[in-house]
């Protein structure tokens, strides 16, 4: 693997975690157009540890607060929020393994993600703050966030618009989609290290891997900001349009044999 092909998805990796439009997906995506069908295990591990290391670095106020008060109510929402994803993810680990291998689902999965975000500008505006978000919220919220264990749905589409059905404003339902991927994130990275050291390192540069990591760090940190912004203001239906566009691109290559 090139400096260069480390670098492009990094880039991916860090602006589709937080984007609505499904980061594995798109790195499957990725590795296919490099012919890196089988990137690495260790590769995927230190992506993911770079938009990790963004999240909490965006976050860290409030994660100063939690190490200070383990016990507050925000510890017991993230706490709520994660467990659906825990359960599914334990539960099906090698159902969904074997799916992330083959992208056969990848371009109805893309489609899926597309009709949630469409269907996110006909829910009725909440206004739900932080401080108003319940136990209830948080499971609802972390629900959705279980069904992202499919590659190509996207976790923080989803989670968005469950906080949206929550009646939670349009700001607040992207600061704790973001906010709740953290457990998830971390928890992905722990399983993958454990992993990566059964099975042994691949054989990749160390300068590549710290090429992956600092473009997934810095570009996750600008996804993250720049979103949360972005939809005090603006629909998630241009979303909805590019991944649907996507997900048809990729059926129609399938049917074809193209991919």
């Amino acid at each position: 693997m090139s400096k260069i092909e480390a670098l492009i998805l990094g880039i991916i990796q860090g602006l589709t975690e937080f984007l609505p439009i499904s980061s594995t997906g798109h790195l499957y995506l990725g590795r296919n157009l490099f012919g890196l069908q089988e990137a690495g295990l260790l590769l995927d591990t230190m992506l993911h540890f770079g938009t990790l290391i963004a999240v909490l670095y965006f976050y860290r106020e409030e994660f100063f607060k939690i190490i200070r008060n383990p016990f507050d109510k925000l510890s017991f929402l993230l706490v709520i929020g994660t467990m659906p994803a825990v359960v599914i993810g334990l539960a099906f680990k090698d159902y969904f393994e074997e799916i992330s291998k083959t992208g056969v689902t990848i371009g109805w999965e893309f489609l899926i993600t597309g009709a949630f975000l469409w269907f996110a500008d006909s829910i009725k505006k909440g206004s739900k703050k932080m401080e108003d978000i319940t136990w209830k919220d948080a499971l609802f919220i972390g629900s959705f966030q279980a069904a992202a264990i499919f590659p190509a749905i996207s976790r923080s589409g989803l989670t968005i618009v469950a906080g949206l059905f929550r009646k939670l404003d349009r700001e607040t339902a992207a600061y704790f989609s973001f906010l709740l991927s953290t457990p998830a994130i971390a928890g992905a990275v722990f399983l993958q290290t454990v992993e990566v050291a059964q099975v042994g390192r691949e054989d990749i540069s160390l300068s590549s891997l710290f090429i992956g990591i600092l473009a997934s760090c810095f570009f996750g940190y600008i996804a993250v900001k720049w979103m949360i912004n972005y939809l005090k203001r603006h629909s998630l239906r241009m979303f909805a349009i590019y991944v649907w566009i996507l997900g048809v691109v990729i059926l129609v290559l399938q049917y074809m044999g193209l991919f």
